[in-house]
């Protein structure tokens, strides 16, 4: 797929991170609709990482540890503004249940 270029090599993906930095790198190749081009995958890369990253530190705040929030600010708008340029933005569903779905739900609740 070329998502972790040459900088990666030697690196051990076989570690939890870098597992899931291949992981998110599929998925952000999957949600585009053409097949990525070099400054695609750059951003791609890069907006996995802080991923893993922002993940890695959300873990250690949960179990009590350390927490930068300026740092973890920083990442997470920096990642979203990286999937902004992507193209990847979220999407409002539809969550309005059909005719018969809400009338059953009505009379459930009496």
């Amino acid at each position: 797929m070329g998502t972790q270029g040459t900088i990666l090599q030697g690196v051990d993906m076989r570690t939890h991170g870098g597992r899931r930095f291949k992981e998110l790198c599929a998925d952000l190749v999957g949600h585009l609709c053409d097949s990525p081009t070099a400054p695609q995958l750059a951003i791609i890369r890069r907006a996995a990482a802080l991923a893993v990253w922002c993940e890695q530190a959300e873990a250690e705040q949960a179990q009590g540890g350390d927490f930068d929030v300026a740092s973890y600010t920083t990442a997470a708008n920096t990642m979203r503004r990286l999937l902004s340029d992507l193209g990847l933005e979220r999407k409002a569903r539809d969550v309005t249940p059909d005719l018969q779905s809400y009338i059953r739900g009505r009379a459930a609740n009496g």
